[in-house]
C-alpha cells in the first residue's frame, strides 16, 4: 500500500507536469500553449499534404482530450463538449482570426477545467480506476500531459513546413 505522503508528492509532480506540457517554461522547448504562440488563422489552416491535419485540428483534439480526462477524473457522463463531435474536428476555409481565438480560448477552457480537477482529487484518487480495464488516475493524468508535449511537437513541425514551403 502506497503511503498518503507519497501519493501527496505524486500528486503535486502531477500538477507541474500538467503545467509544463501545457503553459509552463520547460526545458524540452515550447508546450503546447507555446507552440500555438503567434500562430494565425492563415497558418493554423495550412496543411502538409491532402488528408493530413492542421494546426487548428490540432489544437481541437487536444481540447477535446482534456474534456475526455477531465470527464473521466470527476464521473461526467459523455456529451458535454462544446463543439459537437469527438475526437478530430475538422476546420477549413472560410477560417477568421475571429473563429481561430474562438477555438483556442476552448482549449484553454478545456485546459483550465482539467487542471482544476487535477488540483482538487485527493491524493488517494490517483490509484482510482474508471472500470476494470481503465487506466489510473494517475496514468491518466500523465497521459494527457503527454499528448501535449506530442501535439506541441507536431505543431512546432508544421510551423517549419508551413513556412518552407512559402
Amino acid at each position: 500500500m502506497k503511503h498518503a505522503l507519497d501519493s501527496a508528492a505524486e500528486l503535486n509532480v502531477l500538477l507541474k507536469l500538467i503545467d509544463e506540457s501545457y503553459s509552463r517554461r520547460s526545458w524540452h522547448g515550447p508546450n503546447l500553449r507555446g507552440s500555438l504562440r503567434g500562430v494565425s488563422a492563415k497558418l493554423a489552416l495550412w496543411r502538409p499534404g491532402q488528408g493530413r491535419k492542421n494546426i487548428a485540428e490540432i489544437a481541437l483534439h487536444a481540447a477535446y482530450w482534456k474534456y475526455v480526462a477531465w470527464r473521466r477524473l470527476v464521473g461526467e457522463k459523455r456529451g458535454s463538449f462544446p463543439l459537437a463531435g469527438s475526437n478530430w474536428f475538422e476546420r477549413s476555409a472560410p477560417y477568421s482570426e475571429a473563429q481561430w481565438k474562438k477555438d483556442l480560448a476552448l482549449l484553454e477552457k478545456m485546459h483550465a477545467t482539467l487542471r482544476a480537477a487535477v488540483a482538487a482529487i485527493s491524493p488517494e484518487e490517483l490509484t482510482y480506476r474508471l472500470n476494470a480495464r481503465s487506466v489510473t488516475n494517475a496514468a491518466l493524468i500523465r497521459g494527457i500531459a503527454l499528448h501535449d508535449v506530442y501535439h506541441a511537437g507536431q505543431i512546432q513541425t508544421l510551423k517549419r513546413l508551413a513556412r518552407a514551403s512559402g
